[in-house]
């Protein structure tokens, strides 16, 4: 995991356990952090329950393994996906982020609300 030293959450590791609404703080941690698809990888990997890993809440995680339990390891499907330049599932993951960033909030639909 050499990539968790490069994560800006390693100076403040107890924020990114936050609860209700400071867990949008925690995820605007994780904005333009160069290793979030990796620290996203590892949490679903591992069914990381608790914390904010790769802008993703538990909650969050859980949904997306719900909808995809075939994936064995997300890890390699998202490196598969970078080394062939699809970038449509890094894109999906990407938006899904930044739907769900402070100042927005999405209703259970995935639909933006003011």
């Amino acid at each position: 995991m050499d990539w968790v030293e490069r994560g800006p959450c390693r100076a403040q590791p107890e924020r990114m356990y936050a609860e209700g609404a400071a867990q949008n703080e925690a995820k605007a941690v994780c904005a333009g952090c160069p290793v979030r698809i990796d620290c996203l990888a590892h949490a679903l990997d591992h069914r990381e329950e608790y914390g904010v890993w790769g802008a993703m809440t538990g909650r969050e995680r859980r949904a997306l393994l719900r909808r995809r339990p075939g994936v064995r390891s997300w890890a390699r499907l998202f490196a598969q996906a970078r080394t062939h330049q699809d970038t449509l599932l890094i894109d999906i993951v990407e938006r899904r982020v930044a739907d769900r960033s402070p100042g927005t909030r999405a209703d259970r639909d995935g639909r933006r609300a003011e």
